[in-house]
């Protein structure tokens, strides 16, 4: 091949001002038109494979973060793709903001089944940027030419590389045309489809069931006009659901509620919903109300009726398109939820209970189909609500579509990296290789000042101590991630795996007690000077 393709990458990153974004999006496309043949050749043991990681999260998760070592622990939450390097001869490029500990990288590389941890940490290059702040690692290294000079010098071989990011705008984009590979993502001009109202927008193209709501909302009066016209189809709804098109894990939402409200049609109606959106309950505690209203107006967004019922549960369904437009049904997860109105993403139970695994994931189907058919590309994901009725049934209402990797992509993925299993879609469980069924539940939340004592090297002592790790030959145990916001955040992230759903459980909450029990003796036997 010949062409603009092969621009030397240093070269690409620096001429980058000078494109349009009709010439990146047509160096993209061509790029992009690789990775058909770069997918047919994986794991093929070629010895010029390569992986590029860039977990950059270009989302409104900054402010969720809120500094620059969170942002560091959630790039670090994908080290469970160091398992790739199981396969002897794949070369892996992992970027992050700044450096990671030593003992964490062993811990990972502890976990591979099957392969010496030198000989594996010999093909990985780990490149930190030096840089603390929060703002998205893509940015970072757009403003550092030579740096991505330097990681496009260590891909053997653009025809047998890609990059892998945690989701995708432009910035990816243009890390993707500097270094000269494709991108193992959603086309950033499909982002739309991913925003609250694009998926609402799907959701009825394709026929799922979904809310009652409006979408492509800008103001407050927008909102009053909506739930006006809501309570004309629903008089006796009392809550609602506000969220901000681009909001993450539940921290773009907010409850209005309408208990109380004149009856519709009423004068007075809309000045009273007015008074109530004024009074929503935002679900970042962090979030001021002008500022949401503000970012309302940037971006826009949705109202909708907030679901209730007899039992109400958040289960997700995973997919992905690979190249050549096939659609794979991955996993499903019951979520986790909590903060001030339950909206917040802390963790999932994998699979889904069986009960509505089945009939989610047929309109997961049907919406992969469709993106599949508009040009998308990799995992995603669609929430839904499914509520049980006085009778027992459920019925489900496909509420949002992440056009990303999310938080149920790294527990998922690490089982199946050391498991080599796969979910099976008509009996909604998870089997090895050998046959044997795996559960799951993971958090990335176990949070207290306590842990704030600990350190990484503590962590793995008590991993040791407490006979915690993973235990290759039973393929059962806990993987623990997020370690580096120990010390400033008090935070940690954890996937306990067991053989039935009960033990998963049990593993869950017996590594979360010794873990903040021993935080606890800690400050106990050092105690902080008076």
């Amino acid at each position: 091949m010949t062409g603009d393709l092969w621009t030397p990458p240093g070269e690409a990153a620096r001429g980058l001002s000078a494109l349009t974004e009709d010439e990146r999006y047509r160096r993209f496309d061509e790029l992009q038109a690789r990775m058909a043949g770069v997918w047919e050749a994986m794991r093929l043991n070629y010895d010029d494979e390569s992986v590029v990681v860039v977990p950059s999260i270009s989302l409104d998760k900054t402010e969720a973060a809120g500094t620059g070592t969170a942002m560091q622990a959630y790039e670090e939450r994908f080290l469970f793709l160091l398992i790739l390097l199981r396969e002897p001869r794949l070369r892996m490029v992992y970027v992050t903001s700044m450096p990671i500990a030593p003992e964490i990288i062993e811990y990972y590389l502890s976990l591979l089944p099957g392969v010496i941890p030198s000989h594996a940490r010999a093909r990985l290059s780990l490149i930190p940027v030096n840089d603390a702040s929060p703002i998205p690692l893509s940015e970072k290294l757009l403003a550092r030419p030579r740096l991505l000079e330097r990681i496009a010098a260590l891909v053997p071989n653009p025809l047998r590389s890609h990059l892998i990011p945690y989701n995708t705008t432009e910035r990816e984009r243009d890390v993707a045309i500097s270094l000269g590979i494709p991108m193992y993502a959603a086309d950033p001009r499909l982002a739309p489809l991913g925003s609250k109202s694009g998926g609402r927008r799907l959701f009825a193209e394709v026929g799922v069931p979904y809310p009652l709501g409006v979408e492509n909302l800008r103001s407050l009066d927008d909102l009053a006009d909506a739930l006006v016209a809501m309570r004309v189809d629903r008089p006796a709804m009392d809550s609602a659901i506000v969220k901000l098109n681009e909001g993450v894990s539940g921290e773009g939402n907010a409850v209005v509620r309408l208990k109380g409200l004149p009856a519709s049609g009423s004068p007075g109606e809309r000045d009273e919903v007015l008074k109530r959106l004024r009074e929503m309950e935002l679900e970042s505690p962090t979030t001021p109300f002008d500022v949401y209203i503000a970012k309302f107006a940037e971006n826009g967004g949705i109202v909708e009726e907030r679901i209730v019922g007899e039992e109400l549960r958040s289960p997700s369904v995973q997919l992905r398109v690979v190249p050549g437009g096939g659609v794979e049904l991955l996993s499903t997860h019951d979520q986790l939820l909590g903060g001030a109105s339950g909206q917040s993403y802390l963790g999932c139970v994998f699979p889904a209970a069986p009960e509505y695994a089945r009939m989610i994931t047929e309109h997961a189907e049907a919406i992969g189909r469709r993106l599949a058919a508009q040009g998308a590309l990799g995992r995603f994901a669609i929430d839904f609500v499914v509520v049980r009725d006085a009778a027992g049934g459920w019925t489900p209402y496909a509420i949002e579509l992440n056009l990303r990797k999310g938080g149920t992509t790294h527990p998922f993925l690490t089982l199946q990296y050391l498991t080599d299993g796969r979910y099976d879609p008509r009996t909604a469980l998870f089997l090895t290789s050998l046959g044997q069924e795996k559960h799951l539940v993971a958090t990335d939340h176990l949070e207290s000042e306590l842990l704030k004592g600990l350190a990484p090297a503590d962590v793995f002592d008590i991993v040791v101590r407490h006979g915690l790790h993973f235990d290759q030959s039973r393929q059962v145990g806990v993987v623990f991630h997020m370690i580096s916001c120990l010390t400033e955040c008090g935070r940690i992230g954890l996937t306990a795996v067991g053989d039935t759903p009960t033990e998963a459980d049990r593993r869950y909450r017996d590594a979360a007690r010794i873990v903040l029990a021993e935080a606890e003796q800690a400050f106990v036997e050092h105690p902080l000077p008076v």
